[in-house]
C-alpha cells in the first residue's frame, strides 16, 4: 500500500476482500495471512484486524488447519443485524432478558469476541443495557429498517 489511508488500512484491506468474495475470486479459500501481507504490503495484525471485522460480518470464517474462508451458508446478514434481529425474533419487550453472550454464539456460530463486540455497539445504539449480576436486557426497540 502506498499511503495509509485516513479510513484505517485494515478497513481498506477488509472492503477489498470483501469485494473478492462477492465476485467469487475466493470460492474456496482465501490467500494465507503471509500471502495478504505481501500482496497489501501490511503485517500479520493489520491483516488479522481486517479477516476479524469480516468474521464479524459473518463474511469469512476460520477453519482450523486450513486457514480463512468465505463463510458457508445462506444468511448473508451481518452479525450486528441477526443479533438486533433477535429482539422481534424472539419477541422480547423492554425491559426483557437479551439472551447471554453463549447462547448467542452458539445460535449464531460466533466467537465471543465477535459476540462481544456486537453487544458493545448495541450498548452504544442503546438498544440493551447491562445490569452486572443480572445480564443485558432491552432497552429499546429498534426501528424498522428496509433491507435490500
Amino acid at each position: 500500500m502506498p499511503q495509509a489511508s485516513p479510513r484505517g488500512t485494515y478497513l481498506v484491506i477488509a472492503e477489498a476482500l470483501r469485494a473478492e468474495i462477492q465476485e467469487g475470486e475466493s470460492a474456496d479459500a482465501l490467500p494465507s495471512e503471509a500471502d495478504m501481507m505481501r500482496l497489501h504490503g501490511v503485517g500479520r495484525n493489520t491483516i488479522r484486524r481486517a479477516l476479524k471485522v469480516l468474521e464479524a460480518d459473518g463474511v469469512v470464517e476460520s477453519v482450523p488447519g486450513i486457514g480463512w474462508r468465505p463463510a458457508r451458508g445462506g444468511d448473508r446478514r451481518s452479525l450486528a443485524e441477526r443479533m438486533t434481529d433477535v429482539i422481534a425474533e424472539d419477541s422480547l419487550s423492554v425491559g426483557d432478558a437479551y439472551p447471554s453472550e453463549a447462547k448467542l454464539c452458539e445460535r449464531f456460530g460466533a466467537s465471543r469476541t465477535a459476540v462481544r463486540r456486537v453487544l458493545a455497539q448495541m450498548e452504544g445504539n442503546g438498544l440493551l443495557t447491562t445490569v452486572h449480576g443480572k445480564g443485558r436486557t432491552v432497552r429499546a426497540l429498534p426501528t424498522p429498517t428496509t433491507r435490500p
